[in-house]
């Protein structure tokens, strides 16, 4: 196996700066994290190596070949496969038809759509990883299309897999699963590069480490030789203090469910919740592996999503950070002032009429929730998927509503970015808005919850004090 040798790559998108002079060795046999913070240069380096996006200066070699930068077809045939953050599905598509395409530039004579498909498939099967071959990408759950996204990459015999924040919606047991897999690559002599958040997970599964600060090169070390504190001053540079939570229970009911029945876009019943009531001056924190009924709960709480039976309760306002940013929490050909100054009312969204508002709003925002922009007026595909999610929470979190539902919300975050949003919340329930947080991870729950509950099958299982249910989870 061939050594993946990066030389000198520099990035620039306007003025800004996503990588400088970056260069780097990762080597067959090893794992190899990628860490920093929200808009230090992960996703460009990652998407430069995949083929995706040319450098203006540097180049990147895979043992004695240069690679075809700005070519990822090409890339891809020669070797280096990759799970994209933004899922590079076809959304019209089937399963089964996208794990096929995935392989049609190595297959040769007639095409047999099983036969294509099958290795993902039978990957899935081993991993107990729940995917519909038939079931068309655009109704998945975000956090099923991750499964799909992870094995189209994993399956054939690429030297180097590339994986942009792979864990963000997967619950614990997913995540040692594909960990699993991952040391399995490593030991076929692979070269495994993980971008990822989690700290915890990272010195659990990588080799080596390589951090990136505002876009250069900070330093590469083995994990024998780091704990965790040093990671995070060498990402951030300084210390990070996070306070710990209080807790206190609310009383009056904001929104309530009962008897509730809801079905997802293809009429299939997701969701059975026979009694739920959210509080004033609470975090109600929902968790349970994604795909068990978790948008439709949310949809409906919200008021986007008619129950098929039973009733919702209450009509509170809304703040909602969805689940997919890029498909329901943002226009993506928009620019970043347009999305940030986007305001709900109802189930209706509207812009702040008066432009210099929304401009003096949105430089407010861009600053508090340190967002990483060349320029406000950009449109907001042009920022990497921490910033993107910024900015969908930013806008959410910036007026006081009675009902917060919260859906993953620091999925792709950095830790600092991630408890500022936890403070957010947490200052939220202490203003009296009811908080409804739905997530995958159990971290996340025990950290802010009140109370909690499970979905699994689609049914609600509700619990009392948060500490007491979550014991042994």
């Amino acid at each position: 196996m061939s050594e993946l040798v990066v030389k000198g790559v520099r990035k620039t998108y306007g003025s800004l700066v996503a990588l400088d002079d970056f260069s780097a060795t990762f080597r067959p046999g090893e794992i190899h994290a990628i860490l920093g913070e929200n808009g230090a240069g992960k996703s460009t380096l990652v998407s430069i190596l995949s083929g995706f996006v040319t450098p203006d200066q540097g180049g990147v070699s895979l043992g004695s070949r240069d690679l075809p930068l700005g070519q990822p077809t090409r890339v891809r045939q020669l070797g280096v496969s990759m799970v994209h953050q933004h899922f590079a599905l076809v959304p019209a598509m089937t399963v089964e038809e996208n794990f096929a395409l995935d392989r049609l530039w190595s297959s040769k004579g007639l095409l047999n759509l099983s036969e294509l498909a099958g290795p993902a498939l039978e990957l899935a099967e081993r991993l107990d990883w729940a995917v519909e071959p038939k079931a068309r990408v655009a109704d998945l759950p975000v956090g099923v299309r991750q499964r799909v996204e992870i094995l189209k990459a994993l399956v054939g015999n690429a030297p180097v897999i590339i994986l942009d924040e792979p864990t963000a919606v997967l619950s614990a047991e997913e995540v040692e699963d594909l960990f699993r897999v991952l040391r399995s690559l490593r030991d076929e002599g692979k070269v495994v590069l993980l971008i990822a958040h989690k700290l915890d997970e990272v010195l659990s599964v990588a080799d080596r480490f390589t951090v990136l600060r505002r876009g250069k090169w900070i330093t590469t070390a083995d994990r024998g030789d780091v704990t965790k504190e040093q990671l995070v001053q060498w990402m951030i540079g300084d210390q990070l203090n996070i306070e710990p939570a209080g807790r206190k229970l609310g009383e009056n009911v904001v929104c309530a469910l009962r008897k509730v029945k809801a079905n997802d876009e293809t009429g299939v019943l997701r969701l059975t919740v026979d009694d739920l009531e959210v509080r004033a001056g609470e975090i109600f924190g929902i968790g349970g592996v994604d795909g068990n009924g978790q948008k439709e709960l949310a949809e409906v709480l919200v008021g986007i999503t008619a129950p098929v039976a039973g009733t919702r309760e209450g009509d509170p306002s809304v703040a909602y950070i969805p689940q997919d940013r890029q498909r329901e929490g943002l226009v993506l050909d928009l620019s970043i002032v347009d999305n940030i100054s986007f305001e709900r009312t109802s189930l209706v969204g509207f812009a702040i009429d008066n432009p210099k508002a929304r401009r003096r709003l949105a430089t407010e925002l861009i600053e508090r929730y340190s967002i990483k922009v060349s320029e406000a007026e950009g449109p907001v595909k042009s920022l990497s998927g921490g910033n993107q999610q910024k900015v969908v929470v930013a806008r959410e979190l910036n007026t006081k509503r009675d009902l917060i539902v919260a859906v993953n919300p620091t999925r792709g975050l950095d830790f600092r970015a991630a408890a500022f949003v936890h403070s957010s919340l947490l200052a939220a329930r202490e203003a009296g808005s009811a908080v409804v947080l739905i997530t995958a991870d159990l971290d996340e729950l025990r950290e802010l919850s009140d109370r909690v509950g499970f979905l699994s099958g689609g049914g609600l299982k509700l619990g009392g004090d948060a500490s007491a249910m979550l014991e042994g989870h």
